[in-house]
């Protein structure tokens, strides 16, 4: 099966909490695959890095110092803030806010809360991430394709294939 060793790796390999964020493992510039999990190990997100990036691009930007991929895509979860992040607005939308009390709502409408302060402080509460960098982004989409699809077993709950275009 192709990505044999990727699908166990993000299946079962080594996992990291977003309460423990940054994450010094992650290399500043990569492509790859990563997959977010709750507290009872249940598969809720697919995500990859590097859309679109050639092996060469990545070796440009490495040679630049710039930060891009998997560490610039984790990054921006961990934070927990909406704009611009699908994973932080399904978060929002399918596992914060069916847990929001009126009066939650209430302080939120009123400003007195901001909805990413709490998006942010359940992704550090309840989820964990695994990772395999891939060569370029190409692969990468290809993964993630795969697992969309339930290479895993079941499709992820966040995105499963009816969301993905």
């Amino acid at each position: 099966m192709p990505f044999a060793r990727e699908l166990e790796i993000l299946r079962s390999g080594p996992t990291y909490a977003f309460a423990d964020w940054p994450n010094i493992e992650l290399p500043k510039v990569s492509a790859g695959v990563y997959t977010i999990w709750d507290k009872t190990e249940s598969f809720i997100y697919v995500g990859m890095a590097g859309h679109g990036k050639t092996a060469t691009d990545l070796e440009i930007a490495a040679k630049k110092n710039k930060v891009t991929g998997m560490r610039d895509r984790l990054r921006s979860h961990a934070s927990g803030l909406r704009s611009g992040d699908q994973f932080c607005i399904y978060v929002a939308d399918f596992l914060v806010l069916p847990n929001l009390s009126i009066e939650d709502i209430t302080a939120i409408h009123k400003r007195e809360v901001r909805m990413d302060i709490l998006v942010k402080e359940y992704i550090h509460q309840n989820l964990s991430y695994r990772y395999s960098l891939t060569e370029d982004g190409a692969q990468a989409l290809a993964l993630e394709k795969l697992i969309v699809n339930g290479a895993l077993g079941n499709p992820p709950l966040l995105n499963p294939p009816k969301l993905i275009k």
